[in-house]
C-alpha cells in the first residue's frame, strides 16, 4: 500500500466530509430537509470539478517529455508540498471557528431564491479539497503511475476515503472535542512529513536537471542500517523523504523545509496570542 497516498486522501476526505457533515446536520436541525438536494447536488459538482482538474494534470504530464516533463513534476511536487503546509496552517488558525462560519453562511443561503448558495458551499468545499488531493497525489505518485503500480496507488487512495468516512463516524459518535483535537494533531504531523517527502522529490528533480548543485554526494551512507529501498526505510522514503545516501544539498533543503514550516505555523499564532493579551 502507498502510505503517502493513503494519508493524503484520508485527511483531505475527512475535511470534505466534515464540511458536508456540518451543513447536513445544521439543515436537519433547522428543519430544512428540502435544501438537502442542493447540498448533494453541490457535492456532485465539486467532485466533477476535481476530476476535471485531475484529468487535466494527467493530460499535461503525458504531453510533456524529457526535461520538460521532469520540470513539470518538480513544480507539482513543490506546489503540493506548499499546499499541504498552507492547509495545516489554515486548519490551525480557522479550524475552531469553521463550524460557526459554515452555519452562518448556510443561514444566509436558506432564502428560497438563494438556496443555490447551499450547493455553492458544498461544491466549493468538495472541489477545493478534491483539487488539493489530486495535486498532492500527482506530486506523490506520478512516477509510480507510469511504472505500473497504479492499482496499488488507486487502492491506497480508495482505502483512504473509506477510512475517512469511518473515522468521521467514530469521532461524531464520541462527541468529544479532545478526540477531534487529537485527530487533527496526529494527521497534521503525518501530512507535514508527506510534504517533506514531496519537497525532497522536488529538490532531487532540480539536482537531476542540473539546476541545483548536489554538493557533497553522498553526505553519508546509512543503507547498511536502514535501506531506503525496502522495508521500514522504503516506507520512510515514500512518506517522509528519507534517503540513505543523500547529497548535502538535499540535507540542507530538508532542514530549511522544517525551519520554514515551524516559523510559518507558529509565528502567526504567537502574534494572535499577543494581540488577545493586549486587548
Amino acid at each position: 500500500m502507498n502510505g503517502a497516498a493513503f494519508l493524503v486522501v484520508f485527511r483531505e476526505s475527512m475535511e470534505a466530509i466534515l464540511v458536508l457533515g456540518v451543513l447536513y446536520t445544521w439543515l436537519v436541525r433547522a428543519e430544512r430537509r428540502d435544501a438537502l438536494r442542493w447540498l448533494w447536488a453541490g457535492a456532485m459538482v465539486g467532485i466533477a470539478l476535481a476530476i476535471s482538474l485531475g484529468a487535466a494534470l494527467m493530460g499535461v504530464g503525458d504531453v510533456l517529455s524529457g526535461d520538460a516533463q521532469t520540470l513539470f513534476q518538480v513544480i507539482m511536487s513543490a506546489v503540493a508540498a506548499l499546499l499541504i503546509v498552507h492547509m495545516a496552517a489554515r486548519m490551525r488558525r480557522h479550524g475552531a471557528t469553521l463550524k460557526g462560519v459554515l452555519e452562518r453562511d448556510a443561514q444566509r443561503c436558506l432564502a428560497p431564491v438563494r438556496q443555490w448558495g447551499i450547493a455553492s458551499l458544498a461544491a466549493l468545499a468538495v472541489a477545493r479539497e478534491g483539487a488539493e488531493t489530486l495535486v498532492f497525489l500527482y506530486g506523490i505518485g506520478v512516477a509510480q503511475w507510469h511504472q505500473g503500480t497504479r492499482w496499488d496507488f488507486v487502492l491506497s487512495a480508495g482505502l483512504g476515503m473509506v477510512m475517512a468516512a469511518l473515522c468521521f463516524w467514530a469521532l461524531q459518535w464520541t462527541s468529544r472535542r479532545f478526540a477531534w483535537r487529537l485527530y487533527f494533531v496526529i494527521s497534521e504531523a503525518l501530512l507535514l512529513l508527506v510534504a517533506a517527502g514531496l519537497w525532497v522529490s522536488a529538490l532531487e528533480g532540480l539536482i537531476n536537471l542540473g539546476w541545483l548543485p548536489a554538493g557533497m554526494d553522498p553526505l553519508w551512507d546509512t543503507s547498511q542500517w536502514l535501506d531506503d529501498g525496502q522495508g521500514v526505510g522504503g516506507m520512510l522514503a515514500a512518506i517522509a523523504g528519507y534517503r540513505a545516501w543523500p547529497p548535502s544539498t538535499l540535507v540542507l533543503g530538508y532542514i530549511a523545509y522544517w525551519w520554514l514550516v515551524i516559523m510559518y505555523l507558529h509565528v502567526p499564532l504567537r502574534r494572535q496570542s499577543r494581540d488577545r493579551v493586549a486587548s
